[in-house]
């Protein structure tokens, strides 16, 4: 932890942090406003967030991270640029959707460069699996997108067929491959032109709650 990114903590944090809580966050209240709102699940070190929240001044940003050097450095580029969009949740994120996000309440949820764990054996610790995806469509608002980004093929793969395979969700992507193209919301970082400039591949996809199934009047 740097001492910008410590100094941000101690000064910004009891603004922009909000605690974890075993009860349903009020998204107006904490934003003071009504907006659309987006959860962001694992930020790194923020600059993405930072970028897409300033892009996006009239939606608000939940976003998790548990790693405190990234907490820190987000937050310092809150003070930087002033935004008033954002708000940070040091915690698990698996209990934070459980237990603070309502159903239905989010217009979307962003899920970049998850960790991989590439050995086989630490498949199950990956992120994106049935039960988790299951709970996350339930806490789309209709029209919500559920967006997930990763440059590892493997990994890709995976996403795509758990995703696929939830009937709460609908894929967005017109290619016959089921991956979307990068939207323009979600920026290219550095490491990202550099994998590309090398011929390394990145994979969206965009996922939104499927219609219910209208039920014939008897």
């Amino acid at each position: 932890m740097g001492s910008g990114q410590q100094r941000a903590l101690d000064e910004l944090g009891p603004r922009f942090i909000v605690p974890f809580t075993p009860g349903v966050l009020d998204l107006d209240a904490t934003f003071g406003r009504s907006a659309p709102c987006v959860l962001e699940i694992g930020f790194g070190m923020g600059q993405a967030t930072a970028q897409i929240a300033a892009s996006l001044p009239g939606t608000d940003f939940i976003a998790i991270e548990v790693h405190p050097p990234g907490v820190g450095a987000l937050l310092k580029l809150i003070g930087e640029q002033q935004l008033s969009n954002l708000r940070l949740i040091r915690h698990d994120a698996v209990e934070v959707l459980d237990q603070m996000i309502a159903p239905a309440s989010l217009a979307g949820v962003h899920v970049f460069f998850p960790d991989p764990w590439h050995k086989k054996r630490h498949h199950k610790r990956r992120l994106i699996q049935p039960e988790f995806v299951a709970a996350l469509a339930t806490r789309l608002a209709p029209g919500g997108r559920l967006h997930c980004a990763t440059d590892w093929l493997p990994y890709a793969e995976q996403m795509l067929e758990v995703l696929s395979a939830e009937p709460a969700l609908v894929n967005c992507a017109a290619s016959e491959s089921g991956y979307a193209p990068r939207p323009d919301y979600r920026p290219l970082t550095k490491f990202e032109a550099r994998g590309l400039q090398l011929g390394h591949g990145v994979w969206d996809l965009v996922f939104t709650p499927s219609t219910p199934p209208s039920h014939p009047t008897p």
